[in-house]
């Protein structure tokens, strides 16, 4: 995520920040829009499974979530009355946390919000971090989504498994997966795809939503052959954008066990439960 962007996201936040007797609150409706929601229905999902989470966690969802009003104008000069939330540092972590993914917004929230002194430089620190997990969701998502349509198409898991593999090979200039595996010093049951950075991650995540793309477009792509010519054709391509910028995917160091990562970072997030102030009753 470039600079100027974070520089934006960052000032967007402290902007729509309140306080009331000390505590520091969010609305949201307007961390609906921050975190990229167009539609209200939609965000209310997150804030559901963001409460749950927070019983789960013994916290008391009215300390963290707390009903309220909002009026709002309409035209010819009328107002109108709509449902509001005041969250809590806590419970906007929780809300990002349960949050769509896909959206940019999503990693710097958690960024944000986990983190208790609102210095940017933090931010920006573990932005990087957040980011990369965000980016192995994805990859994760689009895979599943390949593998189903592959499945429609006539080919098995084992199938899967092995046009996945030639996939690799293409990015990694004729490196196989565990190649890759044992070049970068991978677990043997541990994914690749866990150890690798950000941009290799994400180049790996394109290459796939462009395969599912092409292949629903395009009915006559059926069977293994076919397939395996889309994907590793996707994967070539993404290979030689980034060796335009001097990047080869396989001379990259392996970076810190995702699932480490993983488990460090939302430690990060659980202690908001026990250091932030609380919505007065």
């Amino acid at each position: 995520m470039e600079k100027e962007i974070i520089l934006k996201l960052h000032k967007n936040f402290e902007d729509y920040v309140h306080e009331e007797d000390g505590i520091e609150f969010w609305y949201a409706r307007d961390l609906q829009h921050l975190l990229g929601y167009n539609r209200w229905e939609n965000f209310e999902n997150a804030v559901l499974k963001a409460k749950i989470a927070c019983e789960t966690s013994k916290q008391a969802i009215s300390d963290h979530f707390r009903d309220a009003t909002k009026t709002i104008p309409m035209p010819k000069g009328a107002t109108k009355e709509i449902l509001d939330i005041m969250l809590t540092r806590y419970a906007c972590y929780l809300i990002a946390q349960n949050g769509d993914p896909r959206k940019d917004e999503i990693a710097f929230a958690m960024t944000y919000f986990a983190i208790q002194t609102r210095k940017q430089e933090l931010v920006e620190q573990r932005l990087g971090e957040w980011e990369r997990l965000q980016a192995r969701e994805k990859l994760t998502l689009s895979e599943k989504e390949l593998s189903g349509v592959i499945f429609q198409r006539g080919v098995d898991s084992q199938g899967f498994a092995r046009i996945r593999s030639q996939g690799d090979a293409a990015l990694f200039g004729g490196h196989t997966t565990q190649d890759m595996k044992y070049k970068l010093k991978v677990p043997a049951k541990r994914p690749l795809a866990d150890f690798l950075p950000t941009v290799t991650i994400k180049a790996k995540d394109l290459a796939s939503e462009i395969t599912n793309h092409n292949l629903k477009k395009d009915q006559a792509l059926r069977g293994e052959t076919s397939i395996t010519h889309e994907h590793v054709k996707n994967n070539k391509n993404m290979r030689e954008m980034l060796g335009k910028s001097g990047i080869y995917p396989e001379a990259l160091p392996a970076e810190e066990d995702l699932k480490k990562l993983d488990r460090r970072l939302r430690s990060e997030g659980k202690k908001i439960s026990k250091t932030v102030r609380k919505l007065r009753k």
